[in-house]
């Protein structure tokens, strides 16, 4: 392409101008066009003019000269030249043009076509395909989630429906993906110091990195290799190991969005057995990774400069951690007490405090299910979840109570056409109506910025199976903070719609909300659905229809149960 652009025979065409081929101005008139040309066509016509050498000029150069000349004056005087001149900017009409390439003198050589063609048939036959090929194999190595097949293969192989997150995260150490990472002999380098480190006497629990001994045996009945030094770079990472070298530290920090990557691709897989543990434990794992906290670790060290030792002084002799709501909602000076004995100086303790207000708590106020349109649930209807709630960071003050109105889900107007029909409604969408995107996720371990999701699904307790798959909301229809980066407490609505069951009764499911960015921000509620035979909610809307019963929440027949 280059060499084409090099060797491009390139033509300058220039405007025709009647004008000034005539040698007179614009603003000349008629009668004084037609006396220049007339003086004109005497010293340049054929018969009168000779060729002068010394200006290299031509007889024939002369006769276009004047045929040009002759163009130009009849573009001036005569009606339809002109009209020719003044709608194609030429005396004859439309031009046409053509585009030359001047090829290289040895393609053109009698003898070298047989090259030409060998290297035609090296691109078109050989490197065009191979290029296509690579490419759309590529794309088909991929699975949906965007890992490698073969990874997911080994995942799928992983699957167990009692694992524990410990398992989950062996499952993520069998991901192709690490050996681009760990090639040569990076896989060997160092893992004996590594693996002394994360297996180290634990704060908490028996190990450093936060292993169990059941993890610790899965690691060491790993052979060497890609695969075993892989799962002690994860659990350094969750661990927040410190390796004291530089190799190993970034190796650290760059497996864990590959993990990350590969436990989407784990979740669908638990989705598609839908066994509830396997699900909550995926998600588990998600957090893990996005805020580097091994399993079962204090929620608390979310929050920047809290270590186990301030942990270990705020849970005193509890056997359960505290939560980041249970920490937040102590006294403010009680709080500044026990950071400051801890070690915290006041700075670092404003810091804290600061970041933990920012935190994107979603509270749910209400959960219920209804049809649209309708005041009983029929079986076989497309029922709407809808979950109603509010951004109340921890440690927040001032919250205002929670509004009745704000509560209520309006069904759309009977009228409403584009809603009947599904279509989205063609209006200009001011900025309040515009989707809100949450705040990036506080993660100052993970090496890439991160956007929160919260994903809504229901399951069958007695069963252990997910009864509803996950709707995953990524934006809100409110604002979440203010410019001033305070929280609005603004009520959000969260809509899923799914299909009622074909029989009427009572069916009780556990809802799940969590959000896979934070540790302890997960909800957990009993919800209860009331399926209504189709004749008894005829009977039932007649009666109403009679009595003109208030048509308020109690219509849509649900029980809501916190944990």
């Amino acid at each position: 392409m280059a060499y084409l652009i090099h060797v491009t025979a390139r033509a300058v065409t220039k405007i025709w101008n009647p004008y000034d081929i005539l040698g007179v101005s614009e603003s000349a008139t008629e009668k004084e066009i037609r006396s220049h040309y007339k003086r004109m066509s005497l010293k340049y016509h054929p018969d009168k003019i000779k060729p002068d050498p010394a200006k290299n000029e031509t007889l024939e150069m002369l006769n276009d000269f004047f045929v040009d000349l002759t163009k130009a004056y009849k573009a001036l005087t005569d009606e339809d030249i002109r009209n020719n001149y003044q709608q194609f900017g030429h005396p004859d009409g439309k031009q046409s043009f053509s585009i030359g390439i001047a090829l290289p003198q040895f393609i053109i050589t009698d003898g070298n076509g047989k090259y030409v063609l060998i290297v035609y048939a090296g691109l078109l036959g050989v490197l065009l395909p191979y290029l296509v090929g690579k490419w759309w194999y590529g794309t088909q190595a991929l699975s949906k989630e965007k890992v490698l097949i073969e990874s997911a293969n080994n995942l799928f192989k992983e699957y167990e429906e009692d694992m524990a997150e410990g398992d989950v995260v062996y499952a993520l150490s069998s991901g192709v993906e690490f050996n681009k990472v760990l090639k040569g002999n990076k896989a060997e380098v160092s893992l004996g110091r590594l693996e002394s480190r994360i297996l180290a006497d634990g704060e908490f629990g028996p190990f450093a990195a936060g292993l169990t001994v059941k993890d610790r045996t899965k690691l060491e009945d790993l052979e060497g290799g890609v695969r075993r030094k892989t799962l002690a770079l994860i659990w350094a990472y969750l661990g927040r190991i410190e390796l004291d070298d530089n190799a190993l530290d970034e190796l650290k920090f760059e497996v864990a969005p590959i993990a990350h990557a590969l436990n989407q691709s784990f979740t669908a897989i638990s989705l598609a057995f839908g066994a509830t543990q396997p699900i909550l434990q995926s998600y588990a794992v998600t957090q893990s990774l996005i805020q580097a906290l091994p399993p079962k670790a204090s929620p608390l060290l979310q929050l920047p400069h809290f270590t186990p030792e301030i942990v270990k002084a705020i849970d005193g002799d509890s056997k359960v951690h505290t939560t980041l709501q249970q920490f937040m909602a102590l006294p403010l000076n009680k709080r500044s007490k026990l950071l400051t004995n801890a070690g915290l100086t006041d700075a670092q303790f404003k810091t804290s405090m600061d970041v933990a207000l920012q935190l994107p708590h979603l509270q749910v106020s209400r959960a219920f299910f209804k049809v649209v349109g309708e005041k009983h649930i029929t079986p076989g209807s497309l029922v709407s979840f809808i979950v109603k709630g509010r951004f109340v960071p921890p440690g927040s003050a001032d919250v205002p109570a929670v509004k009745n109105t704000d509560l209520e889900d309006i069904d759309p107007d009977e009228t409403d056409l584009d809603f009947i029909l599904g279509r989205t409604k063609k209006t200009v969408k001011s900025e309040a109506d515009k989707p809100v995107q949450p705040p990036l996720a506080y993660a100052p371990y993970y090496a890439r910025d991160y956007s929160p999701r919260w994903h809504v699904f229901l399951t069958d307790s007695k069963q252990g199976k997910m009864a509803v798959p996950p709707f995953t909301f990524t934006t809100f229809d409110k604002p979440i903070f203010t410019d001033g980066a305070k929280p609005t407490f603004n009520m959000q609505t969260l809509k899923a719609q799914f299909q009622a069951p074909p029989q009427a009764g009572q069916y009780t499911f556990v809802m799940h909300l969590v959000c896979d960015s934070y540790v302890g921000f997960d909800t957990k509620m009993e919800v209860t659905l009331v399926v209504e035979d189709a004749s008894k909610a005829v009977e039932l809307n007649d009666d109403d229809d009679i009595s003109e019963p208030d048509e308020g929440m109690s219509s849509f027949h649900f029980v809501c149960k916190f944990n």
